[in-house]
């Protein structure tokens, strides 16, 4: 909470709850400079539940004036409205609309709840101008923020893996305060999913995470007295990826060159990854039904009307040994996608992207036309910066947690930043 924000809510929320016979409530103690998200949760949904394992305050975002609190087990339902949105009790009843509105656990240590999933800090609910529907934004204290992502990217870990918990936490802080206000015009810092980070809520929190926050807590990575661009991703298979090899419009940054993961002895990190190798495979009548439905997105070229395929391979390969350029040849032309189109383009399924860039290919023809694909790559995600199997190897051989981040993005410094 802001402490400006702090003194309103203070001075409208007590009052109502001790005529409401509540009492007054126990708050935290304040965040001081630690930054606040703005985490998008829920957005165009039709309708979304409020409640609370506490008593929840509701409040008008414009006048700061209460409307009413929701007992703990109970729950009230925020639908639009052509003016904002609209309050259903629940006896059915509804208030009057309202341009927005923000909730808060006053129970100390309770979570607010939207659709049955905790958070911390306060939920502010308005109309989703973009969907039409409801947005529930979760504004959070950072460190809160922090801890349930790192939570759910890293899972629990071994005593000996703990640097690399420790690593993730510095990663994640960045990755969220460097791109705060990237989605301005929607209202959030951050959405919740893999747009940005994956954050379930509190209810993702484990004691080892906040540990690991705790431990970190405020660090950043730095260079040359700026933020870093904190990518991060599954598996390396390697090496990492320079981050112009993975994304079409990024400038190359010397701390996102490619790394090599070699540990000696013909081994890598990251080899330890269930996803350090994988293999795919396609018939002939499955591969043209998904580069019918991938190519048309990344160039123009027929969809349902895609000519039979007759060859396809690699040309070109990047520093890091990726696809760096696929064509894909047909009866009267061909096509070339570019690196960072490939996952999206050469498809296992139609909902799931390639594993990775760094893949060889096998094709079997017959008449002049592909019947089998099989490719046979390493590594999971796009491959840019912080390999997090790497940082678990490189624990489990010792490396401290600011070792493993200046191997990862060579060229930066750990840094307090409040």
């Amino acid at each position: 909470m802001t402490g400006r924000w702090r003194k309103r809510w203070l001075a409208s929320a007590g009052a109502a709850l001790a005529a409401a016979g509540c009492g007054h409530p126990s708050l935290a103690p304040s965040i001081g400079a630690e930054p606040e998200l703005r985490v998008g949760v829920a957005s165009a949904r039709p309708s979304v539940s409020l409640g609370g394992d506490g008593a929840l305050v509701l409040t008008d975002d414009g006048s700061g004036q209460i409307i009413g609190s929701i007992a703990a087990g109970v729950h009230w339902t925020v639908i639009p409205d052509p003016a904002g949105v609209r309050l259903v009790r629940s006896d059915g009843s509804q208030t009057d609309p309202h341009a927005g509105v923000f909730a808060v656990n006053v129970t100390e240590g309770r979570l607010a709840m939207a659709d049955g999933r905790g958070y911390r800090g306060r939920l502010d609910v308005t109309r989703d101008a973009g969907g039409g529907g409801v947005l529930v934004v979760n504004r959070v204290p950072v460190e809160s923020y922090v801890a349930a992502v790192i939570a759910a990217e890293m899972g629990p870990r071994r005593p000996d893996e703990m640097p690399a918990l420790l690593a993730q936490a510095i990663v994640s802080r960045t990755f969220a305060l460097k791109n705060r206000g990237r989605w301005e015009g929607q209202g959030v810092d951050a959405f919740a999913d893999v747009r940005d980070q994956v954050y379930p809520g509190a209810a993702s929190e484990t004691p080892q995470a906040w540990d690991a926050v705790r431990r970190t807590a405020g660090q950043v990575l730095e260079y040359h007295g700026g933020l870093v661009d904190a990518y991060f991703h599954s598996t390396c298979g390697r090496s990492t990826a320079g981050v112009d090899e993975a994304f079409k419009t990024a400038m190359p940054r010397s701390y996102l060159r490619p790394v090599s993961d070699a540990s000696g002895g013909g081994h890598y990190y990251c080899d330890i990854s269930p996803r350090f190798q994988w293999r795919e495979e396609w018939d002939g009548s499955k591969l043209r039904a998904i580069l019918s439905r991938t190519l048309p997105a990344v160039m123009n070229v027929g969809g349902d009307g895609l000519q039979r395929i007759a060859d396809i391979a690699v040309t070109r390969t990047t520093r890091s040994g990726r696809v760096g350029e696929l064509r894909i040849v047909f009866p009267h032309g061909d096509v070339r996608v570019s690196g960072p189109d490939v996952r999206n383009v050469l498809r296992p399924e139609p909902d799931r992207p390639l594993g990775s860039q760094a893949f060889q290919l096998q094709v079997t023809k017959q008449g002049g036309e592909v019947t089998r694909l099989v490719a046979a790559g390493s590594g999971w995600g796009h491959g840019v910066g912080f390999c997090q199997w790497g940082a678990v190897g490189r624990a489990r051989a010792g490396q401290s947690y600011s070792s493993i981040l200046a191997a990862y993005f060579p060229g930066t410094s750990v840094a307090k930043l409040y």
